[in-house]
This record gives structure tokens, sequence and C-alpha cells, in this order.
């Protein structure tokens, strides 16, 4: 009987289960062989499908290629235990005494992986005590199970099979000894087992693809050494031709100097590097000038951003595409980008081509968010995960790293250790207020080194704006900072003051429209109650204001500090943690319009924090820093380097029961179901008495069911401001799954995320129409205002954009 893997739809053509799993094989070799794995790769992807070759699954197959109308059997049989129990029985099982140790270890993670292919990674052990993979590997029913495992030798010699295991056992040496610090053996086995994972998932998707699009497969990892050589002149051309624009003056001459910096120092070898390039210090372009130079040189693979909001990826992307000329070759892989043009007016191939690399990372130069980097590592199921391996021999540069998520700080510092001990990829963190990242218990190795050699001097030089501390007793009211704002605007054309909460956000800009009625002020509000394309168009009627000289008060949450190139002459900034306070203080004077410009932070009694513990712990160590400041008389700099330090070792002193992602439902945090529970090994034992049988003890399964970056109890609405209108209304005709799609891929512009409690408000008003069952909420236009987009009757609560 000759294994049938896939039927081709479009002219019934079959690929053999020989063929399919050779073919996953050499592709998971080639993606394993970027960190020294490929016999490791080579196996898994080798015994991956052997379970394809019982009778039950060709029955299965043909059924459904000749099914016509008859329901679907999919999922039905399970052709993934097979592999994973012939390796557990070869290498694990076997009680000989001569045994190698290593070979224990890899049959329980290629099992792991070669069962979990269809579903995402499972646990060794759950918190009950269970073991999803014992019970797959001990009483999962295989009925043809010796005939399937007589069938290996169709795939492999026994005298290969051994020499595949004996070499992965010194590929796995190699990779454990670079375990260090936070890394230890049980982190690094559990970031070993994702990294084959996703070899395996991307190699098997490939190669299906290949087969039914009659393509054929990949044979090698394709060289970008010189196209980027050809990006590192086109930037070259272009930072002179700027030399030349530019007018001569000391804040242009350290620009400069610092872009040279990056240049020497991407020489350096692979490692985790700082660039602390102060606000307006042209820190895209300099770190794309280290990236490309550091690719040349050191043969990196591509350039990876990893960029905390859309609104920053979108207008950085934009900025590199067109000094590069890169409209084919940067990829931007978020939340609201898609590829650009028509696909009717793509070619197939090119289509095809820009829809894998979005869901495999395969591009020479991408953008994307926290989120998905962090999803491509930890996230459960097995879509994100294709994308890990490729994060491999790469540059990656993380952009304003600070605004990391406090609850994920553990786990993205052993994810960085990862991704430069073992697959030599160099990590750049890449901000003005570096967060300390080496001083928490689970910390990254070390930063091997600061780009910037003087940055007080220069953090001095391109000082703009005084922090001036304006807290008072009992904080300040509404009615009181209205009139304060008032009063700066008499001095003052352009004000932004900065909030905590929507909700007090609102009440100040009620207060002051009051107050404006009569004047010449031009007053604007921004929110994330507004949907992107709303607040795009609020910050561009914003900056015409600005460059016109007109008078302007804009009142924002704390979204307007992301990224967002705009200048005013006074800042009021809530008290914060002092990183906020000082990315607000990059929106006054940012350009050096004027010598020295105030930035005060004042204490607002009507913000209720005591649900925001991060927000809190922050706000309380910018207090202690400020009284200090005051009782030396303004010795020290608010915003230095060295300040800023202080700040984020305490800050995250005050939050380090957090910092490994506790999940109360599982009685553990995700970083130690990463490592492996010490406190399941224990149960097990104490309910057993025999100790837990496994060497390795993680609980993937777990971890990837319960990680997200950012907390997703809201509900997304799609919102009537401007195009919207039309997208709602196209909702309600009849349309083709493709014209489905391309809408969705429209209205994320127009999408508002909010929390449970606002949703329920809006439901009770009748302000939310349901479409699609339910899969798509529509807000009526009575509900949404063109000052404060949606509006609520509840009070509003902490601003969060998403990542």
């Amino acid at each position: 009987m000759d294994g049938i893997a896939h039927i081709r739809e479009a002219d019934g053509t079959r690929q053999s289960v020989l063929e399919h799993s050779i073919n996953v094989a050499k592709l998971a070799a080639l993606y394993g062989s970027k960190i020294g794995v490929r016999n490791l790769a080579y196996l898994a992807g080798l015994l991956h499908d052997v379970g394809k070759y019982s009778r039950e699954f060709r029955e299965y197959i043909l059924y459904e290629v000749e099914r016509g109308e008859a329901p679907s059997k999919r999922g039905t049989v399970d052709h993934s235990t097979a592999g994973a129990r012939i390796l557990f029985d070869d290498f694990h099982t076997d009680t000989r005494s001569t045994r190698n140790p290593k070979h224990v270890i890899i049959s329980e993670i290629l099992s792991c992986i070669i069962m979990s292919h269809h579903g995402g990674l499972v646990d060794y052990i759950s918190s009950d005590t269970s073991s999803a993979f014992l019970r797959r590997i001990n009483e999962k029913d295989i009925p043809e199970y010796e005939d399937i495992k007589g069938r290996l030798e169709h795939l492999v010699s026994k005298e290969q099979y051994w020499q595949l295991m004996d070499a992965g056992a010194q590929e796995l040496h190699q990779v454990l000894s670079k375990s260090s610090g936070s890394n230890d053996v049980y982190v690094t086995i559990s970031l070993l087992t994702k990294y084959l994972f996703s070899c395996l998932i991307d190699a098997d998707r490939t190669d299906a693809k290949c087969f039914e699009e009659a393509q054929p497969l990949p044979t090698d990892i394709p060289s970008n050494t010189h196209l980027f050589e050809t990006c590192y002149e086109r930037l070259l051309g272009y930072l002179e031709s700027l030399g030349k624009e530019g007018k001569e003056s000391p804040i242009n001459a350290l620009r400069q100097q610092m872009s040279e910096q990056c240049d020497s120092f991407a020489e350096k070898p692979t490692g985790i590097y700082s660039l602390s390039i102060p606000t307006g210090g042209g820190k895209t372009l300099s770190s794309l000038r280290y990236a490309l130079r550091h690719a040349v040189l050191h043969g990196k693979e591509r350039i990876i951003y990893v960029i905390p909001f859309t609104s920053i990826i979108e207008q950085n992307a934009q900025e590199v595409r067109e000094v590069l000329n890169g409209h084919d070759f940067v990829l931007e892989h978020h939340s609201n980008v898609i590829a650009d043009g028509n696909e009717e007016q793509r070619s197939y191939l090119k289509t095809k081509r820009i829809v894998l690399a979005e869901e495999n990372w395969d591009a020479p130069i991408i953008f994307t968010t926290m989120v998905k980097f962090l999803d491509a590592v930890y996230v459960g199921g097995t879509r994100d995960i294709r994308r890990f391996h490729n994060l491999a021999n790469s540059v990656i540069i993380f952009d304003e790293v600070q605004a990391l998520p406090i609850k994920c700080v553990s786990l993205f510092n052993v994810a960085i250790n990862f991704l430069k001990n073992v697959c030599n990829s160099s990590i750049l963190l890449c901000t003005a207020t570096q967060p300390a990242l080496e001083f928490v218990e689970k910390s990254i190795d070390r930063v091997d080194g600061e780009i910037v050699t003087n940055i007080g001097a220069v953090s001095k030089a391109f000082e703009r704006v005084e922090i001036v501390d304006r807290r008072k007793p009992g904080g300040w009211g509404t009615d009181d900072l209205a009139q304060f704002v008032l009063d700066q605007i008499g001095n003052e054309r352009s004000i932004l003051a900065v909030l905590n909460t929507k909700s007090v956000v609102r009440k100040l800009y009620k207060q002051l429209e009051k107050d404006c009625e009569t004047g010449d002020i031009k007053l604007y509000h921004l929110s994330t109650s507004m949907c992107a394309q709303h607040r795009r168009d609020v910050l561009d009627d914003v900056k015409a204001d600005l460059k016109n000289g007109n008078r302007v008060i804009c009142v924002s949450t704390q979204l307007i500090e992301a990224g967002v190139d705009i200048s005013f002459d006074c800042v009021i900034r809530s008290l914060a943690g002092l990183d906020s306070v000082a990315q607000s203080a990059g929106r006054c004077n940012r350009h050096g319009e004027h010598p020295l410009k105030l930035v005060y932070v004042i204490n607002h009694k009507e913000e209720d924090l005591r649900h925001l513990k991060t927000i809190k712990v922050g706000v309380e160590t910018t207090e202690r820093i400020l009284t200090a400041h005051q009782r030396q008389a303004g010795k020290f700099d608010l915003l230095s380097p060295e300040t800023m330090n202080f700040y984020f070792a305490s800050y995250y002193n005050g939050l380090k029961g957090d910092l490994n992602y506790p999940v109360e439902s599982v009685k553990e945090s995700l970083f130690s179901l990463l490592r492996g529970s010490n406190k399941y090994k224990q149960n097990y034992l104490d309910k057993y008495h025999k100790p837990f049988p496994l060497q390795v003890f993680s609980s993937l399964g777990t971890l990837g069911d319960h990680f997200q970056v950012i907390d997703t109890r809201a509900r997304t609405v799609l919102v009537p401001y401007e195009k919207g209108k039309e997208l709602i209304a196209d909702l309600n005709e009849d349309l083709s799954p493709k014209e489905m799609k391309q809408l969705l891929r429209s209205a994320q512009q127009y999408l508002v995320n909010v929390f449970e409690h606002e949703f329920k408000v809006l439901v009770a008003r009748g302000s939310i129409v349901p479409q699609m069952d339910g899969m798509i909420y529509e807000l009526t236009e009575d509900a949404y205002n063109r000052k404060f987009g949606i509006c609520f009757d509840e009070p509003g609560t902490l601003d969060t954009l998403s990542f």
C-alpha cells in the first residue's frame, strides 16, 4: 500500500507520504541548519506524517475528495500520534543501560512536536498533574500501529535512523552548552522545542502549498547580502543629500555623528546592544544604517523592526520604503496593513508570494509589532509559531522597547537571550528611555554595548525642555487645571495636556470648551474612543493649525506619546511613570524651535488608578524621584539616562511579582510553565508516589492558551466615521467571501476596542447592531461623536493602544 499524503484539488494528482515526508524533512533541516539543529529538524519532518500510511487515513482522504455534498470527516483520523510513539518507543521506553541520555530528551522533544503539528504544542504536565503528552503516547488507540511502524524503513533505514539520533544528540549538546543566566537548560530546551516546532510547521505548510499550486519546493535560503549592500548605498546617498540641504547647526552635527557611530558599531560581532538616541536625533535612519551594514558584514538574513504601536510602524515603514525604494521588499505585518494594490491588478504568483511572506516573515525587511513578535514565540496553536525560525540570524531592532508590557518582561528577556546565544541574531534596544532589562531577576544576559559613546553630552545638547514639578497637596481638580491651561495659552501659542484616563480627558475638554467658546483658540480631543482614521484626521488638523501659527490646545490621553511627530510650545503631563513623562516631553519644542520650554507635571485628583497597578507603581516611583529632586534643589537631571535607569530599576522592583506573567487559574506564572513547574512535579509525586517519568516537564500548551501580550477582554466595534459609514452599509449587502475579506481589511482604520462594561452600556442603549451572527458589531450613528468618538454613559478607563 502506497500512502497518500495529499490530493491536489485542481487535477486529482496524488502526493505520496514518502514524497511529502522527504520534502518536509529537507525543508525543516534547511530551517534548522540556521542554528545547528539540521538533523533534529530532519528527523521531525521525516516522521511527522508516518501515520498517513494507515488504511484508515487512506480511506478518509479518498472520501474527502469524492464526498460531494456529504458531510466532511475532517479531523476525525489521527495521523500525528504514530510518529511520536515510534520515536518514544525506540529511544525512551527502551530500558537498555547503554541508552544515550540525550536520546531520551530528544525523543521527548521530537515526539511532542510531531504529535502537536496539527493542534499546537501540548503539556508534558499540567496543573492537575495530568499529562496530555503521556496520554497521547501511552493511551491513544492507533489500530494499525505495528503496520505503520513497519513502514518506517520505507522512509529511513535503521542505520540512518540511529545516525540521525546520534547527530541530533551532538546538536542538542551544542545548544544546551549555550545556556546561561536566566536561560538555564530547561528554558533552553523549551525554546529549542518551539524553534523545531516552527521549522516543522513552516516546512509542512510550505510543501503542502507548493504541491497544491504545482510549484517547485525551495531548496536553499536566499541570501539578501547583495540587496542589503544596495540599500546601504541608497541610504548613504540619502543621508548625504540631507546633509547638503540641512542647515549647519550643533544639533545637525550631532545627528550626523550618531549616524556615523551606528555605521562604525556595525562591525562589532553578534550581540545585544542599545541605541539611546534622544527624541529628534534621527533614530530610525541611524538604526537602519547600523542594521544594513551589520547584516552585510555578518551575513544576516533579514532585518526586523519590532515597534509597539501600529501608528509608529506605518510612518517608519513608509519612510524606509521611500529612502530605500523598497516597496517590493519591505513588509509590514500588523493589524492595519495588507499588501498594497488591488489583487486583480497583480500576478497570481506575486500575490501568493506576499501572502506567504505575511504568514512566515520570509522577507528581507519586516516591520511588525511587539504583539506579533512575542506571539511568534509564545502563543498557542500553529499559525504564529511558523514565524519563529525566521527570527534566527537576523538583526532585530526593538523601537520604544520601554513600552513592553510589564507581565511580559521575563518572557521577553529569555527570548532575546535565546535569539542571541542560540540563533545568532543581533538585538538592538532602541529608545531614548532604556528600560534597564538587565536589572531584573529573569534578565537579559547583558547589554554588550551602547552605540552612542557620549550619551550624557548628547542628551544635554538635545535638551529642549525643563521639567517643572507643579504637584500640589490634594491634587488638581478639573476646574483648576482648566484655568491653568488657559493661563499658559496666554503666554504660549500651543498647549498639550496629557492625562491618564479617558474620562478626565473628556471632562477637561468640556470645561475648556465652555471657556474657549468666544476666543480664537482651536481646541482638540484625542483618545482611543476614536477610531484610528479619526485620530489621524484630528492630528492632521492640529499640525496644520500649529504650522499656521494658530493658538491650539490639545487634550489627549497617552496615545499622543506613541511616536507622533508633533511639537507644542508647552506640555502639561498628569503624573505618570517617568518614561511617560519623558515621552510627553518629546512633544514639546520637539525640533528645538525655541530656547528651553516648560513641561509641567501635575497630580490630578480625579484620576482613579486603584485598579491600574502598573500605572500606580509608575506614579509612585516618579513621585519619589520628584521629591528627591526637590530636596536636592534640582542637582540632577530628571530626564538623564542615569535617572531613567534608576527609575526603571525601582519600577521593576515594585512590580517584581508581575514580571513573570502570573496566571491565577493555573497557580503558576507563564515563565514557570515555560521552564517547567517544580510545583507540578511535586504534586505528581505526592499524588502517585513516584517521580514524574519525563526529563522535560514544561507546560507549553497551557502557556500558549493563556499568553496574550495585551488584554483582549474587549469587543471590537465598527464605527460610522466617514468611510466607516459606507463599510457599515456594505456589510448589509450580499457579499462574496472575497468581497467580505477585502471589506474587513478596509475596516481596520474604523474599528474601536471597547471594554466589556462599556460594551454592555452600548448594548443597553440600543447602540450596537450585530452582523454576521455576532462576528462583527456595528455602532449606530447617534452613538459616535466627532469630538470624542464613542460616547459612553459610564466613566472612562485607562486609554490603551493596540500593539
